[in-house]
């Protein structure tokens, strides 16, 4: 079975494949010419199914999409689905995690709490859309941590473990993460 992942990352699609084997993962890689998708919806679920949609339209076999991000308490929830672009337009993960550790300055431990959370929007080969979300908690450090990972990995700690996401190893960090959890509950549900 052939099923669709709308996304250029090369790395996230290896991921998917081996969490949802014997699945073969095509991507938009597969596809050159396919334009950039406005990712304009206002919450997870909208950004994940605008790029599922787009993909179903063209392709018209089963897709999925992931919108992901990273909720702060503290901050009333941001910068959820504005994770990537948290400290501006032309930004990067070091710049986004600056920010970040700025805006928590004077904020306790106790009051760091997050979650890592991602939506997946599956199309299945009728048109129709189905929701999967996994969450990682967690609290945000008050320092870098690690050399693993991508994002805000370095400042999200775990703290059953006592380290931050970028600490561990990748085949770990790929078998808790949000992403993890919402692509089990996919494989669940096509009873791979």
């Amino acid at each position: 079975m052939n099923i669709w992942v709308s996304t250029r990352n090369a790395h996230k699609a290896e991921e998917i494949g081996l969490i949802l084997a014997p699945c073969r993962i095509k991507t938009l890689l597969d596809i050159p010419d396919f334009p950039d998708i406005d990712e304009n919806g206002s919450s997870y679920r909208e950004n994940a199914e605008l790029k599922a949609r787009a993909l179903f339209d063209r392709v018209h076999e089963p897709v999925f999409a992931d919108d992901s991000g990273l909720e702060v308490d503290a901050l009333g929830g941001r910068p959820g689905i504005h994770s990537a672009r948290f400290s501006g337009n032309d930004t990067n993960h070091a710049r986004n995690i600056d920010k970040l550790l700025h805006d928590l300055e004077d904020v306790s431990r106790a009051e760091r709490t997050a979650r890592f959370r991602c939506v997946i929007v599956y199309i299945d080969a009728a048109g129709k859309a189905h929701e999967f979300v996994g969450t990682l908690d967690g609290y945000i450090g008050c320092e870098r941590r690690g050399q693993g990972g991508f994002g805000y990995d370095p400042v999200f700690m775990l703290p059953d473990r006592d380290c931050a996401v970028a600490e561990l190893p990748a085949a770990e960090k790929n078998s808790l993460s949000h992403r993890a959890r919402a692509l089990a509950q996919l494989k669940a549900f096509l009873k791979l």
